[in-house]
Parts: C-alpha cells; structure tokens; sequence
C-alpha cells in the first residue's frame, strides 16, 4: 500500500447531520489504559497524546469517547483537550452519555435530569462551548424498555444548543423509531463485527436505509469487548489476511467497511503502531469470495 492510501480518508465519507467524517475514526476509550476501566493501570500520557495527534495527522476527524473513560490519573477527555486543543475545525468528537463513575470507578446511571450536568462534564473535560454528537448509551437492564424520558432530555439540551446532534448507543429498533419520534438521530453505536448475529446484520441494514450511521465498537475486539481482541481468530480470518499480508485486526475493519456506505468505525488503541495499522485497514479491498467466508461465520455463530 502506497503512503496515500494509509490515510483514513482513502475509507471514504460520511455525514452526520451536517458534519461529514472519513469513515475510519478513533475510539478513545484504551487511551487511559490496557484495562481501560482499571483505577491501577494509568496509561503513558505522551504516548496516548502521541497516539491522538498522530491519528489527525492520518485523516482522522471522528473521535469517539466518554466522560467516564478514565483510569488512575488518565482521562481520555482531557487527554483528547491536551492533545488537540484547540481542535481542527473539521473535527467530530462524539460522547456517550446515561453510564457515569464515581471517583472509585464505581458505576452509576443518569436520571433523565442528570443528563445535563453529564453533558457539561464532557464540555469542561473537552474545553467545548458545545458538543458535536451525543449518543445515549442505554443500559442493559433497559434493552426493553422505553428510552423516551432519556431521550428527550438529551432533545432538550439539543435545542439549548449544548449538543448538535443526537445518537443512541446499545440500541434496538424499538429505541431507534422510539427516539426517532421525538428529535433527528443521527447515527446508532452497537458491538458488531465478524460473526454477528442476523438480527443485528437486519438492524444494520435498516439504519442504512433511514440514512442513520451505523458505528460499531469492538469490531476488532469481538467478544474480548473491554479486554481487547483475543489470539485465536478463526481460521478463515486468517487465510483472508494471509491472503493480503494485513493483520486478522485489518482484515476484521476491511470486513467492517464492506458492510455498507453509512458504516463507520470507531478501532482504538493506545498503541502508535497499531493506530496506522487500523488506519490502513480501509485500502484492504476484500473480494466478494472472501466477503462470502466471513460472511459463513454469522451462521456459524448463531
């Protein structure tokens, strides 16, 4: 691959309301550490300050984060202030919020009226007069719930001019025409990647459809989630990245890429090398019969 193409805008565009991103970002949530959750384990800050410039020097312009990224001394918010401030005018950077931690990294979910002071968090925390994208990252207890109260909240603090656009984060179809109903969603953020169950390929394909992003989180990681990818790709994904001389992580974000014009992905790391090779990742052209391999592991998984 040619030095033009490990950019991450040779992944090509897309727009969130009125704010177009290359469709390879950055998740920041290893930036405060291995074990990002993990109070012990403080990541190195030059190195995760490193990491961010590096990733806007590649194109990047779609940042996804959270107040509630941090470990002992490292805050990705502050660590993305530190970094970038003041920001590149085409920047994005999309929070969560709902999920919040207190200092002991105990974990504990918003009310609808404490979505405002979450939101004016991650405005101190980022040095922002507004934020660009909120998703409203849903509880697993409230995956059959109703989200409406939340989320008209958040509607409101849109139209106070706090947050530009809206999204939700761990979500169904119901929330999604649920939110839809009461202001503009701009993208859906799920765990989705190679071995996917149907339901999930269906609620991609109908967000395509409503001209809503789909950005899936742990695209490489799959079921190590939190913990990072794990050693034993199967054997299909190893023979495709044989095949291009890329790692099984690139072939997993080329596979991401391919699922569609309105799919976005969010790969983190604290690591500089493993930065450029995500961001190389959207060169890996993926042909139809490998697309169709991997595609055999959805059912498999099911």
């Amino acid at each position: 691959m040619t030095s033009q193409t490990n950019t991450a805008p040779f992944a090509d565009t897309w727009k969130l309301g009125d704010l177009t991103v290359n469709r390879i970002g950055f998740g920041a949530m290893r930036l405060t550490g291995n074990a990002p959750f993990d109070l012990g384990v403080p990541s190195d800050r030059e190195r995760s300050i490193r990491v961010l410039r590096r990733a806007v020097e590649l194109g990047v312009n779609h940042i996804d984060t959270a107040a509630f990224y941090f470990s002992s001394r490292r805050s990705a918010n502050e660590l993305i202030n530190r970094a970038l401030a003041p920001y590149p005018d085409d920047l994005v950077i999309a929070t969560k919020v709902w999920p919040g931690r207190d200092p002991s990294g105990a974990w504990w979910w918003a009310t609808p009226e404490q979505l405002r002071g979450q939101v004016e968090e991650n405005l101190r925390q980022l040095g922002r007069d507004h934020l660009d994208l909120v998703n409203l990252r849903i509880p697993p207890s409230r995956r059959t719930s109703s989200i409406a109260e939340h989320f008209a909240a958040l509607a409101e603090l849109r139209d106070a001019g706090l947050i530009r656009h809206l999204g939700i984060s761990n979500a169904t179809p119901e929330h999604l025409a649920e939110a839809r109903a009461i202001a503009p969603v701009v993208c859906v953020q799920n765990s989705y990647g190679v071995g996917a169950p149907s339901n999930e390929q269906e609620f991609l394909r109908a967000c395509g459809e409503l001209g809503v992003a789909f950005v899936p989180f742990f695209a490489i990681a799959g079921s190590g989630r939190e913990a990072g990818a794990s050693t034993a790709d199967s054997e299909a994904v190893l023979a495709v990245a044989r095949a291009h001389a890329v790692s099984a992580a690139q072939v997993r974000l080329a596979w991401t890429l391919r699922q569609g014009p309105h799919v976005l992905a969010i790969p983190g790391t604290g690591d500089p090398d493993h930065l450029v090779e995500n961001v190389a990742a959207g060169a890996v052209r993926l042909s139809d019969d490998e697309m169709a391999r991997l595609q055999s592991l959805h059912q498999d998984s099911e």
